[in-house]
């Protein structure tokens, strides 16, 4: 569509800053010419809609010495360009997204600069080459073909691309041939102790697994335990003090502590994550499409830790986080309240926790939602009231850990408040790891969508963000 086209023409004469908004777009047409705009009608959060100007293309992106394109999508709200716009990616069907540091799960983007966006200092040329910079350095989109984990196979999907106004295609590419062989279900527990021991047992007792690793790590002061399994013999059980016995599995679980008699919160951490230099570097090498629940604590800072220690995408590092105080909740809803509706614990594993509610009725087939509705919170706060005096010892952790290992084992698509990256979720700008409500399956986790929260439980987020933040600004990773 032309830019000086009616259509518009007359939308853009709605914008309060119309002149400037064209002069703009007459840069961005002059520097990437193949930014297409045209008019749209777009659905906010609040469910109104509003007729807007939005731009489509490939945008191009060098990758180990290749280009490749990744089809995005500008929304330009009504204050555009005082206001930066809404950026998305637009994947084919036979693509999925790399949620990340940049990209959550349904394909919004954050970047440094729409947080930061100052105009007239800040512009969309500007945008999109930032954009480009950092699809550089992660690729945000990937196949969805099982077994496709290498950069240059998962890129070679957006070779072809092309986009017109009403949806992305993928041309001249066969349908992929799927195998699907049995898979191995084979799990490795790292780290000893009562909660190392619990997780075992409790993964075989609630997983179908073929095998399960115990590894003693001898640097890790919660070591022990590990004698009494091989004295017993129990089936399917293969005790090591070798990561390299960690091989070939699935689900990697570290519960693995090493608390230090020091007085310093943050010197008491930072051996934690000296520990973890040595453990999650290998253990990412030999198993690169494993899904790593972390259990060390603390939680969200350990699963920070290991995930840039790691250097695998965020969906497969996760922590246990809050799902056991989640999985009481939806308990005790349901039991004690008859309100039969799912709920999570959400936010930082300390007292800013913040229960939420599914918004889906019962037996709903629909894409659970989080519903931030103020008619929620007497309901919640029963609930969240009862379940205060349940102390979270090793045995009921490990029940925990073993829930989320099924849900992986199985494919199971089940939501679970999980420790994951925040940043990008409800405008959280921050490189951070809170709980938050994410479906879980065989390649990892995928996030549900924000909700806007009421006042208190915004305060507690923020909160968290900041703390959590400080707190790894001291640590040496």
């Amino acid at each position: 569509m032309d830019l000086r086209s009616e259509t518009i023409q007359r939308v853009i004469a709605k914008y309060k800053f119309h002149d400037v908004a064209l002069e703009e777009l007459d840069n961005i047409e002059n520097a990437f010419p193949g930014m297409i705009p045209s008019v749209g009608r777009y659905t906010f959060n609040d469910g109104s809609q509003k007729e807007l100007l939005k731009l489509n293309g490939n945008l191009p992106v060098k990758y180990e010495g290749r280009s490749y394109n990744f089809p995005i999508q500008l929304w330009l709200i009504d204050s555009f360009p005082v206001t930066p716009p809404i950026c998305l990616l637009r994947p084919t069907p036979d693509m999925i997204i790399r949620e990340g540091k940049h990209v959550d799960a349904r394909g919004r983007i954050y970047l440094p600069i729409l947080h930061n966006w100052d105009h007239p200092k800040s512009s969309v040329v500007a945008l999109l080459e930032e954009m480009i910079c950092k699809f550089q350095e992660a690729p945000p989109l990937a196949s969805s073909v099982p077994g496709e984990k290498n950069p240059q196979e998962l890129l070679a999907f957006v070779n072809n691309l092309r986009i017109n106004d009403s949806t992305v295609r993928h041309h001249d590419q066969p349908s992929p041939v799927r195998h699907h062989d049995q898979p191995v279900h084979k799990v490795s527990v790292v780290g000893g102790g009562d909660l190392g021991m619990a997780a075992v047992m409790s993964i075989l007792a609630k997983c179908k697994v073929d095998k399960v690793v115990f590894i003693d790590v001898a640097e890790s002061s919660t070591k022990g335990g590990s004698t009494d399994l091989e004295i017993f013999k129990l089936p399917k059980i293969e005790v090591s003090k070798d990561l390299s016995a960690s091989r070939g599995s699935r689900v990697i679980v570290v519960t693995a502590n090493a608390w230090s008699g020091e007085q310093s919160y943050v010197s008491v951490v930072q051996t934690n994550v000296d520990l973890f230099r040595g453990i999650i570097p290998t253990l990412a090498q030999l198993n690169p499409s494993a899904v790593m629940i972390i259990a060390s604590q603390p939680v969200d800072v350990m699963t920070h830790v290991a995930w840039r220690q790691s250097g695998l995408p965020p969906t497969q590092v996760i922590g246990a986080g809050c799902n056991l105080d989640s999985e009481r909740l939806s308990y005790i809803l349901n039991i004690s309240l008859n309100a039969h509706k799912q709920a999570w614990v959400i936010g930082e594993h300390s007292d800013n926790k913040v229960p939420v509610m599914s918004n889906n009725e019962p037996g709903s087939k629909k894409l659970l939602e989080i519903t931030g509705l103020d008619a929620t919170k007497p309901l919640l706060g029963r609930a969240f009231d009862i379940m205060k005096n349940q102390g979270q010892r090793s045995w009921s952790v490990g029940l925990s850990v073993a829930d989320i290992t099924n849900s992986i084992l199985t494919d199971r698509k089940k939501v679970h408040s999980i420790t994951t990256l925040a940043q990008g979720w409800s405008g959280i700008g921050a490189e951070v790891f809170l709980s938050l409500p994410c479906l879980l399956g065989s390649s990892g986790s995928m996030r549900l969508a924000g909700v806007s929260l009421g006042k208190e439980e915004d305060s507690k987020l923020k909160e968290s963000i900041k703390s959590l933040t400080n707190l790894m600004s001291q640590l040496r990773i």
